[in-house]
C-alpha cells in the first residue's frame, strides 16, 4: 500500500484556478515500490501534478513512473546514481536538479540537493561540498528576498539534515550538518528525501520548527493543500 502524506502549503498562489484542489506529487527514493508495477494500483492513487525523485532509483524506474502518470518528473541523484545506465542517452531521462539549483513544479518552487560528489568517483561522504551546495541554495534566497520575491520552498535531497530524520546508529547514512543549517535558515514547509534505510529509524516523518521532514523511501503520495484562510 502506498503511503500517503498531506501538509497545508502556506502560499496560496500555487492553488490559483485549482478550484480547491490539492496539489499532489508522487515522491520515491531507494526502493522500487512494486505495488506500482500494478496499473490498478496507480489508477487508485488518482491523477498527479508531479513526480519527484530523491535518489538511488534506476533510470527505468523514474521513466516509468513520469510516463505512467502522464506527469512531469524532478528529481536529485543519489550516492549511487552513477555509470551504468546513468550513462546511457537512451535512458529518456530530464536533466536532475543540479546541486544546489532550484525549479519549478506545479508552480511550488523545488530545490534539490544530490548526493555531494555523485560524479566523482567512489561513494564516500564529502561534507566540505555539502556546504558548497547549500550556499548557493541560500544565496538563491537571500537574493529573492531582497528583491521581495521570496516564497515558500520546497526541499528535495538525498540525504536528510542531520538529526532530523537520519540514523546515529551509521556514520555513512547520518544526516549533513550542512543541511540543518540550510533547515534551520530557510525553514522550508516541506523536505523530501531517502538515503536512510526504513528499517532503522522509529519513524518516517519528522518536525522541526516549520519543517516537516518525510523519508519518502518507496514511494509517497503527497498531497498539498491550500491554507485554509486562503491567504498565504
Amino acid at each position: 500500500m502506498i503511503r500517503r502524506f498531506r501538509l497545508t502549503w502556506p502560499d496560496v498562489r500555487p492553488f490559483a484556478g485549482r478550484g480547491g484542489r490539492p496539489i499532489r506529487f508522487l515522491a520515491a527514493s531507494d526502493d522500487p515500490d512494486p505495488a506500482l508495477d500494478y496499473e490498478v494500483n496507480r489508477t487508485a492513487l488518482g491523477p498527479l501534478d508531479g513526480v519527484i525523485g530523491c535518489g538511488d532509483l534506476e533510470p527505468h524506474w523514474l521513466v516509468f513512473l513520469a510516463d505512467a502518470f502522464h506527469a512531469p518528473l524532478v528529481y536529485v541523484r543519489g550516492n549511487h546514481d552513477r555509470g551504468g545506465a546513468w550513462e546511457d542517452p537512451r535512458a529518456g531521462l530530464p536533466e536532475p536538479i543540479g546541486a544546489g539549483d532550484t525549479t519549478r513544479l506545479a508552480g511550488i518552487e523545488v530545490a534539490g540537493l544530490e548526493w555531494p560528489g555523485v560524479h566523482q568517483r567512489g561513494n564516500a561522504r564529502r561534507d566540505g561540498l555539502a556546504w558548497w551546495h547549500v550556499f548557493s541554495i541560500a544565496g538563491r534566497a537571500l537574493v529573492s528576498r531582497l528583491r521581495g520575491r521570496s516564497e515558500p520552498v520546497l526541499m528535495i535531497s538525498h540525504a536528510p539534515p542531520a538529526g532530523a530524520g537520519d540514523v546515529a546508529t551509521d556514520a555513512y547514512h547520518l544526516g549533513f550538518r550542512a543541511y540543518r543549517w540550510l533547515m534551520n535558515r530557510l525553514r522550508p514547509p516541506l523536505w523530501l528525501h531517502g538515503h536512510t534505510t526504513t528499517a532503522s529509524v522509529a519513524s518516517l516523518e519528522a518536525v522541526v520548527g516549520p519543517t516537516t521532514l518525510v523519508n519518502v523511501t518507496g514511494a509517497v503520495l503527497v498531497e498539498l493543500v491550500p491554507p485554509a484562510d486562503g491567504t498565504g
